[in-house]
């Protein structure tokens, strides 16, 4: 460990709100490690709000630790934020996983950290390994040899109980703290694997308040206080994990998301609404209405293109947003059926219409390529909505493009993902139909979505793939699975209907109210 990077870790420190410093004695000491940069990381509502609840409890002390600030740091020793400790000297070690994409990261983490990345050759001595979040509440067996033990679905009323089995198990022996694991509702103990794991999930989310717990400046959202205002979504996009993994839709009360921001106006001046589409909420007047009486200006995570409330329009406009975004998924009507996205085209047109009468400057089209069912005119047909919105908005167009991934859970989990020289293909097509448009284009990798979608759909078998990376690198990455005697094509091929798939034990569906 180096002293300039316990001195960079202190200058971040020093400039945040917010964050919890404890002494240890007679505390059970957890690190939540997000494996991204510190800039990626502190955006993750997830991470701000496991943090706020671990710390609310006298007996238990959180720290954060990253791969790196604003960019990776490959050869340094990752140290917690708080203190600047090893990751060895924890108790626990906490992941939440929302990009399957950061199983890499991970693993590159624990190595740095002198932590062996396989539970088999870790003893008492290591820290416990605990991981949550979508992606492997979707499908933790490409990390279950990896992982100690996984929260499956969300952890609000789960986490007590889990923390106090930790706490009563650590130390001890890892086998019978596992044991004691397995019998909580909601934990997949891999060593001791069960017929099904329901999906846990809260019926009220009112009396778990969900928001920023420590502001920065360095990351995405540093102008902001994120306050989450629902869960889940109700429109069933055949595509969407998101939509699968957070039935049923549940909103906060209006009164409970203005107390939130209440204290987020302390530290910052605008407040971030997060849901799966802002513009479904409910009592959207109202909340606009308690917020403009509070002073503060409004940022929102998504929209639907239908409905899109005027006073949303306004509120945003009046806080100087610069981009409003849309996602028609597909250029087609065809396809949008396809794929369960019900907005019309003149829904999106008339979105732009609107976003050029509120005086946006930049409008944002989010599109998918590879869907199942989709034909080479369906990229003309993208192009020539494209063309359409340019004409109704007389702002900036920003047209951004990402591969479609097969997810566990959604109605298209047995789907094959398209090959790499049909994506890029149809990706040359798209780029040469906007390029007269003069729209700005950003497209994700192509064959990164490949690894992605290996590991949404995987089993055990990316175990000992992933703990032989030396590097999260593109190369590495295909060079470890041909020394297992893998490819992408044994994950990224289409089920057979009779196929057993690798988390059907997974019990997604919402359980009824007890």
């Amino acid at each position: 460990m180096s002293w300039a990077a316990v001195e960079d870790t202190r200058r971040i420190l020093q400039r945040e709100q917010g964050a919890v410093v404890k002494g240890w004695g007679g505390k059970l000491p957890i690190a939540l490690l997000y494996p991204n940069t510190y800039y990626v990381g502190m955006s993750s509502l997830a991470l701000q709000t496991l943090y706020g609840m671990l710390n609310a409890r006298p007996d238990v002390v959180c720290e954060r630790a990253f791969c790196g600030f604003r960019r990776f740091e490959p050869d340094e020793i990752p140290l917690s934020l708080e203190t600047q400790r090893q990751l060895t000297e924890f108790s626990v070690l906490a992941t939440s996983f929302s990009f399957e994409l950061d199983y890499l990261n991970f693993v590159s983490l624990l190595r740095r950290a002198g932590i062996p990345p396989l539970a088999a050759e870790r003893d008492e001595s290591y820290p416990f390994l605990l991981a949550g979040g979508p992606a492997v509440t979707a499908n933790p067996e490409p990390l279950a040899d990896l992982c100690d033990a996984f929260v499956i679905g969300e952890s609000d009323e789960v986490l007590p109980r889990l923390v106090d089995a930790l706490r009563a198990g650590i130390p001890g022996l890892r086998q019978e703290l596992l044991q004691a694991l397995a019998r909580i509702p909601g934990i997949y103990a891999p060593l001791y694997p069960a017929s099904s794991v329901q999906r846990q999930w809260v019926r009220a989310l009112d009396p778990f308040p969900t928001h920023t717990a420590v502001y920065s400046h360095a990351t995405e959202f540093g102008d902001m206080g994120l306050i989450e205002i629902a869960r889940g979504c109700k429109h069933a996009c055949r595509f969407c994990l998101a939509g699968c993994l957070y039935r049923p839709q549940r909103e906060r009360s209006v009164p409970a998301i203005l107390e939130q921001a209440r204290r987020a106006r302390a530290q910052r001046q605008k407040v971030g609404l997060v849901s799966a589409a802002v513009s479904d909420y409910s009592h959207i007047d109202a909340l606009l209405d308690g917020l403009q009486e509070l002073g503060l200006q409004v940022s929102v995570s998504s929209l639907r293109a239908a409905p899109l409330p005027e006073s949303l329009l306004r509120a945003l406009a009046a806080s100087h947003a610069r981009t409003l975004t849309i996602a028609p998924e597909a250029g087609s009507e065809r396809l949008r059926a396809a794929i369960h996205k019900r907005i019309r085209r003149e829904d999106i047109l008339e979105a732009a219409r609107r976003a050029a009468e509120h005086r946006f400057p930049e409008l944002k089209l989010y599109f998918m390529l590879g869907l199942p069912g989709e034909e080479d005119e369906d990229v003309q047909a993208s192009v020539d909505l494209v063309r359409e919105v340019t004409q109704a908005f007389n702002g900036r167009v920003l047209a951004s493009v990402a591969a479609f991934v097969p997810k566990s859970h959604t109605a298209f989990e047995r789907e094959a993902m398209a090959p790499q020289d049909v994506l890029r293909r149809r990706m040359r097509a798209l780029q040469g139909g906007l390029r007269p448009l003069k729209v700005r284009l950003a497209t994700d990798s192509l064959p990164w979505a490949s690894v992605q979608a290996v590991l949404a759909r995987g089993d055990r078998r990316l175990g000992p793939v992933l703990a032989s990376l030396d590097a999260p690198a593109l190369a590495d990455w295909h060079h470890a699975l041909q020394q297992h005697g893998l490819s992408s094509a044994d994950f990224t091929r289409a089920r057979a209907p009779s196929e057993p798939l690798p988390w059907s034990f997974i019990h997604a569906a919402p359980t009824p109210p007890q």
